[in-house]
């Protein structure tokens, strides 16, 4: 069981997450910084940058490059790879707003099959990649519709009921997207799935930086500058071995994602209208924020689906930006540390992406000839 839950849960939704950095998330930023330098000036090398932007997000070239990031987490052999281009294009455009579901399914249940047979016959290059496509064909014609609506339904409501409900669903979205970012599962490729934009992602996006960028701050004393970087601008997930030990170290982040979920939704009403992806990637690469600004002045299709419209973000806007994703991560998750710390929850150490260093041993010398015990004998 375990071995299946790394491979289809881990392994696969981590391959489908950097398939679509590789492709919606670098493009819709680049499509983005194109744009916005084109309001400045008319130039060709601008416009070349919208163009390239507009080539990665193509529906069919990110369905391309999630079944291809698939695969490769899977370990597949090169032909079943190859064939999984085909798959992941045919389910991503059929599947619609809940394409990325779509995929990670089909993609999955293609490269098994394709595995299958893989290297069993003398023309192998001919099965392989006919039972591979074939596979995914059928199952894109017979599921990949219905698999999209209801994940798409599923991320409607949640946006829709971060809308009616914004305190409560801002801690609920904010701490389970959060939790999800430092477990070996990818946070990321569970928004992009859902479709999470809106408020509910600006509430996964306050729920990511709370973990990120508070085990940053909290560990400081353990792993220094290297740790705010590794953590902060890398990946909570590097405290899973510590969380294991010591589950209290967790409490921190987690609370300070309760506080500043609902404080994204309800004071600042901080909306993540980019691409569903950058919702569950917190600070990693500054993504996150790099998906509310783009949201700002040019929703996703996702988000405009969900009544989402362009702005000219506002002092507040940016004022809430800065502080939802770093300030009070920051300052309340030190805040709790050092209480925590003091009533003995936390102990020093328990934070250190470094492994603990072994006792030394003295060794044991060999008894001279002139020992007593010799002379004894």
């Amino acid at each position: 069981m375990n071995k299946y839950v790394k491979r289809y849960l881990i392994d696969a939704m981590s391959g489908m997450a950097q398939g679509l950095f590789a492709s919606l998330l670098i493009g819709t930023i680049i499509k983005t910084l194109g744009q916005q330098l084109l309001r400045l000036s008319v130039n060709p090398v601008f416009q070349f940058l919208v163009d390239a932007g507009n080539f990665s997000t193509e529906g069919h070239v990110v369905g391309a490059a999630m079944a291809v990031g698939i695969g490769f987490a899977m370990g597949v052999p090169a032909l079943v790879l190859f064939s999984l281009v085909a798959v992941g294009a045919a389910a991503n455009v059929t599947g619609g707003a809940g394409g990325p579901l779509a995929v990670l399914v089909i993609a999955i249940i293609a490269a098994e099959l394709g595995c299958l047979v893989s290297k069993k016959t003398k023309v192998d290059i001919i099965v392989t990649p006919a039972v591979t496509i074939l596979a995914g064909a059928l199952l894109t014609v017979l599921t990949a519709k219905y698999i999209g609506a209801a994940a798409s339904s599923i991320g409607k409501l949640i946006v829709w009921s971060t809308k009616l409900h914004p305190f409560w669903m801002g801690i609920i979205v904010s701490v389970i997207v959060g939790v999800a970012l430092t477990l070996p599962i990818s946070s990321a490729a569970i928004c992009a799935a859902f479709g999470l934009t809106g408020l509910a992602g600006g509430a996964a996006v306050a729920g990511c930086c709370a973990q990120m960028v508070g085990f940053a701050v909290m560990s400081f004393r353990e792993n220094r500058w290297g740790g705010i970087l590794s953590q902060g601008l890398g990946t909570s997930m590097l405290q899973m071995p510590n969380i294991i030990k010591n589950p209290k170290i967790w409490i921190a982040p987690i609370l300070t994602s309760a506080i500043t979920g609902p404080l994204a939704t309800c004071l600042f009403k901080m909306e993540m209208n980019g691409a569903a992806v950058s919702s569950g990637m917190g600070t990693c690469g500054l993504v996150g924020q790099i998906g509310v600004i783009t949201g700002w002045y040019e929703p996703s299709e996702v988000a405009i689906g969900h009544g989402a419209v362009a702005i000219t973000p506002g002092f507040f806007n940016w004022l809430g930006l800065v502080l939802i994703c770093f300030v009070l991560p920051a300052v309340l998750t030190w805040a709790f540390g050092l209480l925590f710390r003091k009533i003995g929850w936390i102990k020093e150490g328990d934070l250190s992406l470094e492994p603990a260093a072994k006792p030394a041993t003295t060794p044991v010398e060999p008894e001279s000839p002139e020992s007593p015990a010799n002379k004894a004998e």
